[in-house]
């Protein structure tokens, strides 16, 4: 973990104080902590850094929470064709990313990527912003996504058959700065981030995967800046009980305060400011685009992903 990250980290299980996390270094290397943990003053919390990964979630210990699908290297393996795909050519690539990118400003400060897996839109902000982090709560997509980070290139073992694999090479473009990015393990509805520190945000597919969606709103709402920030969000809205109960989703009911789209209501709540997401979010013409998946090479899914892009 970059040691410039220490000074924006607040303990997430003392939440909604924010407590400073005092570091205790026992690896480093340059300007990256190795080894080591973070130690909340006030709970007696401690976190771990482990091969320069920050353990950051604050709910990876509960015995309730559901183990996490994403990490089994095949997710892992098809989460980085589903970033990388169109790096190393393959027909079939998804340009979501690319096209996601597009829709962000060049904006001074710090960008966050909540659920960023394995980090390509991260990458992609490294070049519209002075600093990227990406956060997931899957460990193994985090180890890729750094991995990526430090060494530039990768080699990915893609399924094609049952038991047949072959492997392709990323590498990253010379436009993406690894200098300017990180990734930690966290929570998107316990951010260990102070608030109003960050300038972009972005939730790419994520806010139909959290059991509070309206949490993660706030939570988003929290770190971003009052004025001069950005937040994206992007989502095929498939609402389902496994992530969440029904009377927590944002849309997708006939009934109750968040009757109708998904899309919808979340602009309608940015646009008021409502439930603690103020000041109120410019919010601009929705969209969408086509994100793909692949299991193997004779499946893929393709996914529609409904985009608001909002300002303030």
């Amino acid at each position: 973990m970059k040691k410039q990250l220490l000074e924006l980290l607040i303990c997430p299980l003392c939440l909604p104080f924010e407590y400073s996390l005092v570091a205790d270094i026992r690896e480093e290397d340059k300007s990256d902590i190795e080894t080591g943990s973070l130690h909340c003053p006030h709970c007696a919390a401690q976190f771990l850094i482990t091969e320069g990964v920050a353990l950051l979630d604050p709910y990876s210990a509960d015995s309730q929470q559901p183990t996490n699908k994403y990490e089994n290297m095949e997710v892992v393996s098809s989460y980085l064709w589903s970033h990388y795909g169109e790096l190393f050519d393959d027909p079939h690539a998804s340009q979501a990313y690319a096209t996601w990118a597009e829709l962000i400003n060049p904006q001074g400060g710090i960008a966050l990527d909540a659920g960023g897996a394995v980090g390509r839109f991260t990458f992609e902000m490294s070049n519209r912003c002075d600093f990227a982090i990406g956060i997931d709560t899957s460990h193994a997509f985090i180890q890729a996504a750094r991995r990526l980070m430090r060494q530039r290139s990768l080699a990915v073992r893609l399924k094609d058959e049952g038991l047949l694999h072959h492997e392709v090479t990323i590498n990253l473009p010379d436009a993406w700065h690894s200098d300017k990015v990180e990734f930690v393990v966290a929570n998107a509805l316990a951010l260990p981030f102070r608030k109003k520190s960050i300038a972009v945000f972005s939730s790419l597919n994520l806010v139909d995967k959290v059991p509070s969606p309206l949490k993660h709103l706030q939570e988003m709402n929290r770190v971003t800046r009052g004025s001069g920030a950005q937040f994206l969000l992007s989502d095929p809205f498939s609402w389902s009980n496994e992530a969440a109960p029904v009377d927590q989703w944002l849309g997708g009911k006939a009934e109750g305060p968040y009757a109708g789209k998904g899309l919808a209501n979340v602009a309608t709540l940015l646009a008021g400011g409502q439930n603690d997401l103020g000041p109120v979010w410019q919010v601009g013409e929705p969209g969408s685009v086509w994100w793909k998946i692949r299991t193997h090479t004779n499946h893929y899914e393709l996914i529609r992903s409904c985009f608001v892009h909002a300002c303030r």
